[in-house]
C-alpha cells in the first residue's frame, strides 16, 4: 500500500521545520515508517542545488532561471527520496514542496503559470501530496522568528526581501488555502510549538487516520 505524503507550507518563520518534525514523532509510535524531508534539498543532488538558491548566487538570473533550478532540485528529490518510500509504504513529510515554487516563482516572481505546470508535470508527475499544512503567522512574527534562528548570520535568499514580499508571501498561501481546501489546510502557527503540534495533529487523525495504517516492523522500535 503506497505511504500517505505530507507536506507543510508557509511564509518565513513560521515553524514547517519544527512541526514536521514534531509531526514524524507523533507518527512513529504507531509503526509508521517516517520519512522527513526538505526542499530544496532532501536529496544528494538537491542538496547541492540548495547551497545555490538560498545563497541568492541564481537570484540575478531571475525568476525562471530560479524556477527551473527549482525544478530540477524537485526532480531528483522526488525519483531518490519521495517516490521510493511512499513506493515502500512509508509516510513522507516535507518541509515546503512544489506549492512553494508556484508561489515564490510564480506568484511573486511573476512566472507564467504554464510554464510552472509544466515543470511539475515533467518532475513530479502524479507524485502530490494527500494533505499540504499552511502554516499561518502574521509578518512580523514570522520575521522575527527567523532572525532568532540564524542569530548572527545573514538571512537567506528569501528571508532578505522586503516586509512588502511577506505580506504578498502570506496572501498568496492564505488564497491557496481557500483555493485548495480539500488538500490544504490553514493552521494557526502563532501559539507555541506544543498547541499548534496538537491542532496538527487532530487534523492529521481526521484526515489521514494514521491509527489504521499498516505497520512497518523494521520502523518499530525494540
Amino acid at each position: 500500500m503506497r505511504g500517505r505524503f505530507i507536506t507543510f507550507e508557509g511564509g518565513e518563520g513560521s515553524g514547517k521545520s519544527t512541526q514536521a518534525k514534531l509531526l514524524a514523532e507523533r507518527l512513529r509510535p504507531f509503526g509508521i515508517g517516517v520519512v522527513l524531508t526538505r526542499e530544496p534539498g532532501g536529496s544528494t543532488g538537491a542538496e547541492a542545488v540548495r547551497h545555490v538558491l538560498l545563497s541568492g548566487a541564481a537570484k540575478p538570473l531571475g525568476a525562471h532561471a530560479e524556477a527551473i533550478l527549482f525544478a530540477a532540485a524537485r526532480d531528483d528529490h522526488v525519483r531518490q527520496t519521495i517516490r521510493p518510500a511512499l513506493d515502500a509504504g512509508r509516510w513522507v513529510i516535507s518541509d515546503r514542496f512544489a506549492d512553494s515554487t508556484r508561489i515564490y516563482q510564480g506568484t511573486l516572481g511573476n512566472v507564467d503559470s504554464r510554464l510552472i505546470a509544466r515543470l511539475e508535470h515533467i518532475t513530479i508527475g502524479d507524485t502530490r501530496p494527500d494533505l499540504t499544512i499552511i502554516l499561518d503567522v502574521p509578518v512580523d512574527l514570522g520575521l522575527q522568528r527567523a532572525s532568532w534562528r540564524r542569530g548572527e548570520t545573514a538571512g537567506d535568499r528569501f528571508e532578505a526581501e522586503d516586509r512588502d514580499f511577506h505580506e504578498k508571501l502570506r496572501e498568496a498561501y492564505l488564497e491557496l488555502a481557500e483555493r485548495d481546501p480539500e488538500r490544504c489546510a490553514l493552521i494557526d502557527g502563532s501559539a507555541d510549538p506544543a498547541t499548534v503540534g496538537n491542532a496538527i495533529w487532530a487534523l492529521v487523525n481526521a484526515r489521514l487516520h494514521p491509527a489504521e495504517a499498516p505497520v512497518h516492523l523494521e520502523d518499530v522500535a525494540p
